[in-house]
């Protein structure tokens, strides 16, 4: 497996960056082919498959004076063209529903053009640039990764599900059948929570559902679980059919958030449950740490020796808000070094009763665990609650990694990063990445639930961008329907950094920890570093997926007082549009309206993707 394809003629060069099941095409075209140009077209062919073209939900004003293929609809990039250098996809949606292929997929890319009478051109198949990648689960030498999908506020979970879709029944039980119904969408199609969740959870909820069906079915398999939220009626079905054979031990967070008095919380009445169901092997204990019990990991062990063999972990709470509202992240190691470091973890906060001073104390707490899966993927691993100086010499080696970006002359530099709260506590790796935008020299593209601002591009700046994931409620301007209102808890709950994703020394820091010094003290927490191309490839085209899409949504957060959508482009869109000339695509008046994002265009966006 490779990080990306690419292929290059005398007028266009294609880049496939490979993802976790999507992929990043990347364009780029030498000066003297850019006038003229209007757009990109884009073919789609899964292996087997009949190709289609990908669909933009903005066309021309008026169709008929451009050229048009009647047999594809208005949106078909065929006939409206997209006005990017790069187009992040991910199968589904209008052409393969909620269960695309997943294989081998060859993309076709046409630079499209208008005559002196601004009239967009057929179709030139001469101009075309054609590349196959792999499109399927991030899967490497021992690694598997998986994402959520979690974009509630979006076209595609509105068109699939309606703007008022139920993520669980309105009873909001502990335990349901997922394949009841859940509700109907626009047109009238019935869908079950099952289907919803399958969609929102994509495949970091395969990522955990296969594990946990891998044990129950082997009965030489256990199970050791460290769980923060515990909610999500397929997660608890399948521990507590462990429980009743002897196979799971759990410890389960007891703060205040998970646990009263009259044992309310679903983690206190997944606790009833589960102490009635065990049998014995199976175990629970509930603790906090200082704080919280954060982990979210699944250690997977042989009944007969209890040497460890596979783990998962990452930044996924095993809840349905952590599993299918919030965008998050799954790892696998199947790996017995790695899966064996997390089984000492568990065993050592087992035996000291999840007692924060107690871990503390252990070469466990003080020292990082360093690994090397192949050539291709090493890396290491530290575990929390921490010393106050373990925990601060942690987070300073992430911001000087950060830091490393700014001292490069090659124009490569570049961080992106997808972090849940950086306004809330004291991190180096915070003000790091708050101040980072500001600083030219580094390819900078952002998100958190609650940074302190949001800055965008300037035009001919590279200064770079800074998104909130929980935009006050938009009012969208046509053709894009209206999207649910924030109020299902955070959107970003990822906390991982990518420094260098296609440049030397390529790092990705990633796990459960919210990357603050209260958090490295008081939790218990694990923050990965993994260092490889593919790896960090994988989590950089999930940082650009989501501020491309909360970049716009935070564009027409609705004013105070305003009731009707935005009629026109943003003013620093347009500011960019009639600017920018040598490195932007050409407009034409007839295009329906300006929604130019102007980081897609910039010659610094160009440069470090295509």
């Amino acid at each position: 497996m490779t990080a990306s394809v690419s292929k290059k003629t005398a007028g266009l060069s294609v880049r496939a960056y490979i993802g976790d099941a999507k992929t990043l095409l990347a364009f780029d075209m030498p000066e003297n082919k850019t006038r003229d140009l209007v757009g990109f077209t884009i073919e789609v062919e899964p292996e087997g498959q009949t190709p289609y073209y990908l669909h933009n939900t903005l066309t021309f004003a008026s169709p008929p004076d451009h050229a048009q293929d009647p047999k594809q609809p208005p949106g078909s990039s065929l006939n409206a063209p997209f006005q990017k250098f790069r187009w992040l996809h991910v199968p589904g949606s209008i052409h393969q529903g909620l269960q695309p292929f997943m294989g081998m997929y060859t993309y076709t890319v046409t630079p499209r053009y208008v005559d002196d009478k601004q009239s967009m051109q057929p179709l030139d198949p001469k101009l075309s640039v054609a590349v196959k990648v792999p499109v399927q689960p991030f899967e490497l030498d021992g690694l598997k990764l998986g994402f959520t999908r979690g974009y509630v506020q979006s076209q595609g979970f509105l068109n699939h599900f309606g703007p008022k879709a139920l993520i669980r029944p309105a009873g909001n039980e502990l335990q349901f059948d997922t394949s009841q119904i859940s509700g109907s969408n626009a047109a009238g199609q019935q869908y079950t929570f099952e289907e919803e969740y399958e969609w929102l959870g994509f495949t970091a909820r395969s990522r955990v559902m296969d594990l946990l069906d891998e044990v129950l079915a082997d009965g030489k398999l256990t199970v050791d679980v460290f769980a923060y939220d515990l909610n999500e009626p397929t997660v608890i079905e399948s521990l507590l059919a462990l429980a009743k054979v002897g196979r799971v031990r759990v410890i389960l967070d007891d703060a205040a958030l998970h646990h009263d008095k009259a044992m309310s919380k679903p983690e206190d009445q997944f606790e009833t449950l589960f102490t009635k169901a065990k049998k014995n092997g199976s175990a629970i204990k509930r603790g906090h740490f200082k704080r919280f019990a954060h982990d979210k990991v699944f250690v997977v062990r042989d009944v007969a020796g209890g040497a460890a063999s596979k783990v998962l972990c990452g930044s996924t709470n095993f809840s349905v808000t952590g599993m299918y509202v919030n965008s998050n992240h799954v790892l696998v190691f199947d790996d017995a070094n790695v899966a064996g470091e997390y089984a000492k973890v568990f065993d050592a906060v087992w035996e000291g009763d999840v007692s924060g001073p107690v871990f503390v104390k252990s070469p466990l707490s003080s020292q990082n665990f360093d690994f090397k899966l192949s050539p291709r993927i090493a890396g290491d691993i530290s575990f929390a609650p921490h010393s106050p100086q373990m925990a601060t010499s942690v987070l300073d080696a992430v911001a000087g990694r950060i830091a490393q970006e700014g001292k490069k002359s090659s124009g490569k530099a570049s961080v992106l990063f997808a972090v849940m709260e950086m306004d809330n506590g004291t991190s180096p790796v915070y003000t790091s990445l708050s101040e980072l935008h500001k600083d030219q020299k580094i390819f900078s593209y952002g998100i958190s639930d609650n940074p302190s601002g949001i800055a965008l591009y300037e035009p001919g700046k590279t200064t770079g961008v800074l998104v909130t994931g929980k935009p006050s409620s938009t009012i969208l301007p046509p053709p894009f329907n209206q999207v649910r209102s924030v109020g299902l808890g955070h959107q970003i709950h990822h906390k991982f950094v990518v420094c260098a994703f296609n440049d030397d020394n390529p790092t990705v820091y990633c796990g459960s920890s919210n990357l603050a010094l209260g958090g490295e003290e008081s939790n218990g927490d694990n923050l990965i570093c993994l260092q490889g191309e593919e790896v960090a490839t994988v989590f950089a085209l999930e940082a650009i997926a989501l501020v491309d899409h909360f970049q716009f949504l935070d564009r027409y957060a609705a004013k105070k007082g305003q009731k009707e959508p935005l009629t026109s482009a943003a003013p620093a869109a347009k500011d960019f549009a009639a600017k920018t000339v040598k490195w932007s695509l050409r407009t034409t008046g007839d295009w329906a309206k300006a929604y130019f994002d102007a980081s897609d265009l910039k010659f610094v966006d160009r440069q470090l993707f295509a």
